[in-house]
């Protein structure tokens, strides 16, 4: 008996437990942050703020989204951030020729789809390390966004447009929350239900073994960068209309968040691991820490340490529990 009991841990074996603490450890990470913070301010627990921490979320859980696609196949984008760049200067540059927001909105996502395609593109055909690539198309996509605008910031006449990231459901809900959760939605089904979702797990899990099975690595690598350039797309169209101008030099630092969503939420840098879940607990953590240290008056420079402190933890995590298995 005394074996028995030193062998499992609630009914489970050791194997067994890494991959629960895996899958749902974070999930009691995040939970217990909850408790602690509503114990400790109880502004924390009221609706206002709840709304208040998942709005903020809304932009960098968007970019989450399409980072983790990437991330799982093996890869990793740091032009995000200019993406977003781009994406702005585009919004304001049709804006202010045509007032049409649907035009808008469909021209700044292909732009944004066509620059994750590039990346993509560059990563998958001349197999270049994904870091290289994007840390030079962050340079190029910015210097897009400047060219665009002339480097110049510009706001925008169009005040139905600002109802997109400023506008609530019913007087209650924000529109970026609701379009946050759509995007996970759609995210959810696709890597998790779909045969590219399949394919993005084989390429980043052995990228020999899904090309002798058949798999097509060349499409399913630009595919993921091009998902999370719409992601982008998406999320420049909120950012700008949330500021109400197009801004060629926003999304600075963008791309860390993403990341650290990601990794937090148990995505492996070394691909082939990752959940939709497991990122949205982690973004949700970022804006508890940003949230509750406000909320606590801890300075904002201790914000940016526990994120990064946390990010390394969750690193070392996933060694660790890479090594048990």
């Amino acid at each position: 008996m005394a074996e028995l009991t030193g062998k499992k841990i609630l009914g489970m074996d050791q194997t067994e437990m890494n991959i629960f603490m895996r899958r749902y450890g974070i999930g009691f990470v995040m939970i217990l942050m909850i408790i602690i913070l509503s114990i400790a301010s109880p502004a924390f627990r009221t609706r206002d703020n709840v709304l208040s921490v998942l709005l903020q979320v809304s932009i960098n859980g968007i970019l989450s989204m399409g980072m983790v696609f990437v991330m799982v196949a093996g890869g990793i984008d740091i032009s995000i951030g200019s993406m977003l760049a781009l994406t702005s200067s585009v919004a304001g540059m049709v804006l202010l020729q045509t007032s049409n927001i649907p035009l808008t909105i469909l021209i700044s996502i292909g732009a944004t789809a066509i620059a994750g395609l590039m990346n993509g593109f560059f990563v998958a055909r001349f197999k270049l390390f994904p870091f290289v690539v994007t840390l030079a198309t962050q340079l190029v996509f910015r210097g897009m966004g400047y060219f665009v605008t002339g480097g110049y910031a510009r706001s925008i006449e169009v005040p139905e447009f600002k109802i997109i990231g400023t506008g609530r459901l019913f007087n209650g809900i924000p529109y970026p929350i609701i379009i946050f959760l759509v995007v996970v939605a759609i995210a959810f089904i696709i890597l998790h239900h779909t045969k590219l979702g399949r394919y993005v797990y084989a390429v980043g899990g052995n990228l020999n073994a899904a090309t002798a099975a058949g798999v097509n690595v060349f499409r399913t690598q630009v595919a993921t960068y091009v998902i999370c350039g719409i992601c982008c797309g998406i999320a420049g169209i909120i950012m700008t209309s949330r500021i109400n101008a197009s801004q060629p030099n926003s999304g600075i630092g963008y791309e860390t968040d993403a990341i650290a969503a990601c990794v937090i939420g148990g995505t492996s840098f070394a691909g082939g691991v990752g959940t939709i879940g497991g990122t949205v607990i982690g973004i949700i953590i970022i804006g508890l820490i940003y949230n509750g240290m406000n909320l606590l008056g801890i300075s904002s420079y201790w914000q940016t340490i526990m994120k990064g402190l946390l990010i390394i933890a969750a690193v070392l995590l996933d060694m660790l529990l890479h090594r048990k298995r």
